[in-house]
């Protein structure tokens, strides 16, 4: 719990730090982005934190090509 904590002030003190200039520079899009990329990294962060597995990206990947990959071996064979 306290690495949350820890995780989630970190995460306010870059939003005070990095948002100022977004909205003074009227960045809507930037600052979307920013947005996401912090959440997710907190996110992220907050699952380590917990000792719980991350899953790879990868896997998705091969779950998604490998029907793909096996269709195009067999039509070369």
């Amino acid at each position: 719990m306290i690495k949350s904590i820890g995780i989630l002030l970190i995460a306010a003190a870059i939003l005070w730090i990095e948002v100022p200039p977004l909205l003074e520079k009227r960045y809507k899009k930037e600052l979307l982005v920013f947005s996401i990329l912090l959440a997710i990294g907190v996110g992220l962060s907050i699952t380590l934190g917990f000792e719980k597995p991350i899953p790879n990206p990868l896997d998705l990947l091969t779950i998604i090509f490998k029907p793909l990959d096996d269709v195009i071996s067999h039509l070369l064979k």
